[in-house]
């Protein structure tokens, strides 16, 4: 059951109240989106938040694998670039310092906080296969931090979990609570609730930048299609409902990739 039933009518007008004084435009594709928190904050507790991660987690040791993910997270980060100075949105890249590490873990999961701070777990490199595989998760977690939908999704979480109140209160008040918000807002986490349609929006949107980034970089977006449907085979049959999930259901997904591919290959063919 969906909680935002259940919020009580203060709570909505709060929200509205913020919506409305609080409206931010995604970078790329021009989407309407709440963002209550400055740049400057997310991108100071970013690299934060990512030095305490890379701290307490074990790095890889295989220097291929390492490599692999660092050479397609550097063209990935080109291909950005580039797309932006196309854009003439240069600027929306300030303060980014990208980084690209492999943490040991059989997670299948990455993800990028503000600032180009990107993680791979080697669980999910079985499923990418190839650099080509790579590249579209990698390009897919990148379009994320580009489409700012961790501020996104924060902004949401200190409205509906923390009552509005600034991240550095926040901070200051429920340190613990707000840094789960954090990885949870990041991928870090999971989180079923009232957050869910703009999950799924984001990674629809995601999926779409994605596929432009990773064209960009020189990798055929056509890969796409095969990393989701051997997802799709490994979860087999235990993805819940749609509704309930944060992400497309299979299906969906692959669907919409099919109906995005000819806009990418665009980008392909222009190399």
């Amino acid at each position: 059951m969906f909680r935002i039933r259940t919020l009580a009518p203060v709570s909505l007008l709060l929200a509205a109240v913020f919506f409305l004084s609080s409206c931010g435009t995604v970078p790329v594709t021009g989407r309407r989106q709440l963002n209550i928190i400055p740049s400057s904050t997310m991108l100071s507790m970013s690299y934060q938040q990512y030095g305490d991660f890379l701290q307490s987690n074990r790095l890889s040791n295989d220097q291929s694998k390492v490599q692999m993910v660092r050479r397609v997270g550097t063209k990935i980060q080109q291909a950005v670039e580039r797309y932006f100075a196309q854009k003439g949105m240069t600027d929306e890249l300030d303060g980014y310092k990208w980084e690209f590490n492999l943490v040991e873990s059989k997670d299948v999961n990455a993800w990028c906080m503000p600032g180009g701070k990107v993680v791979v777990y080697t669980g999910i490199l079985p499923i990418t296969r190839n650099e080509a595989g790579l590249a579209v998760v990698m390009g897919h977690e990148v379009a994320h931090a580009i489409a700012e939908h961790g501020n996104e999704r924060m902004s949401q979480g200190l409205l509906t979990q923390l009552g509005g109140m600034a991240l550095s209160e926040a901070l200051a008040e429920k340190p613990e609570q707000t840094r789960a918000l954090w990885m949870t807002a990041f991928g870090v986490g999971a989180q079923v609730g009232v957050l869910l349609p703009f999950s799924r929006l984001h990674e629809s949107e995601a999926d779409r930048l994605g596929l432009i980034f990773m064209s960009m970089a020189g990798y055929n977006p056509n890969e796409a299609v095969g990393f989701w449907q051997r997802m799709a085979a490994m979860k087999g049959g235990s993805a819940p409902p749609e509704f309930l999930s944060t992400h497309p259901s299979d299906d969906t997904r692959i669907k919409d990739i099919r109906n995005a591919l000819p806009e990418a290959m665009q980008y392909y063919n222009k190399r």
